[in-house]
């Protein structure tokens, strides 16, 4: 496809340097100004002060020149804001009001993770050796972002934004709630839910295996036991493992990894699901906090105050 991967958010909160403790904490490499850094997507997370959290912008990598000149002429097309020039395209999604940038952007490239070797029944792969992920005591390092959850308070809107006019594919749909987008092979990187207000739900970073999101998690509940939102799981749709936590202005943030790939667009085919089934495949019943954050009464208020 000619959109390949996204290449950064901007998340607005309002205290910046508490949020860049957080995500430091998290595995995130901080640069001077405000932006975070995985160990292969590089500078993914740019935090700005803002009155509540939100979700400011989200960029997108396309590969060739040919693209933005498309997705620039199905927004004018549209009627929608276009500001134009050599290597990308930038508008406004309008439900959201969220910033929107495709940049022609070099692939990320990844060194593979070694391979996870596991004995089973009838199966000894490791032999006389303890399981390496036991052994690890480096910090954990996300390697990349994959991607945001966003509310929108006309979500089928929003959807077709993406889709239409950006050229994202709908890899799975929540009967009546929302959609998994992708603008690259992962499963998803972006589920646009039905909300009451504009907000941004979670944002999700890659690591190897799922003992890098144990100890990760772990590591991030040390002290800090009021960051737990809801894990160790694996979701139905997109098939990842998942543990989300909370950063201090409410943002969800997920440690994931071992997602659904769609190499071939002819062989996948979208599924709806219903309720639960797609949420996720076992682990503990998600809370009701992250169905519907606390702070979305507060987050209500305050857009109703700005508008």
């Amino acid at each position: 496809m000619s959109l390949h991967r996204l290449t950064a958010i901007t998340v607005g909160v309002p205290n910046v340097d508490e949020a860049i403790a957080y995500y430091t904490d998290f595995g995130l490499h901080p640069h001077p100004d405000g932006w975070l850094a995985g160990t292969d997507g590089g500078r993914q997370l740019h935090l700005v002060p803002a009155p509540t959290r939100r979700l400011v912008e989200l960029g997108i990598g396309a590969e060739h020149f040919d693209d933005i000149a498309a997705v620039a002429h199905r927004l004018r097309g549209a009627g929608a804001p276009v500001e134009q020039d050599g290597t990308g395209v930038r508008t406004v999604e309008p439900v959201t009001g969220t910033r929107v940038e495709v940049r022609v952007a070099e692939p990320i490239r990844q060194p593979p993770a070694p391979a996870v070797v596991y004995n089973g029944p009838g199966r000894i792969e490791r032999e006389t050796a303890r399981a390496p992920g036991v052994l690890r005591t480096a910090p954990v390092r996300p390697r990349k972002l994959g991607h945001v959850v966003l509310g929108s308070t006309d979500f089928e809107a929003t959807i077709r934004f993406f889709t239409d006019l950006v050229g994202f594919k709908v890899s799975d749909r929540i009967k009546g709630q929302g959609a998994f987008l992708r603008c690259s092979t992962d499963h998803h990187n972006l589920l646009v839910l039905d909300a009451p207000v504009t907000f941004l739900h979670h944002s999700s970073w890659q690591v190897d295996d799922v003992d890098e999101i144990g100890r990760g998690a772990v590591a991030m509940l040390e002290g800090h036991p009021d960051r737990h939102v809801w894990g160790l799981g694996r979701h139905r749709a997109g098939s990842n493992f998942f543990w989300y936590l909370k950063d201090p202005a409410g943002n969800f943030t997920e440690y994931y990894s071992d997602m659904d790939c769609v190499l071939d667009e002819q062989i996948w085919t979208p599924e709806t699901f219903e309720g639960a089934r797609g949420l996720f495949n076992w682990g503990p019943p998600p809370p009701p906090s992250f169905l519907a954050p606390e702070d979305l009464a507060e987050l209500m208020i305050g857009t109703h105050r700005a508008g």
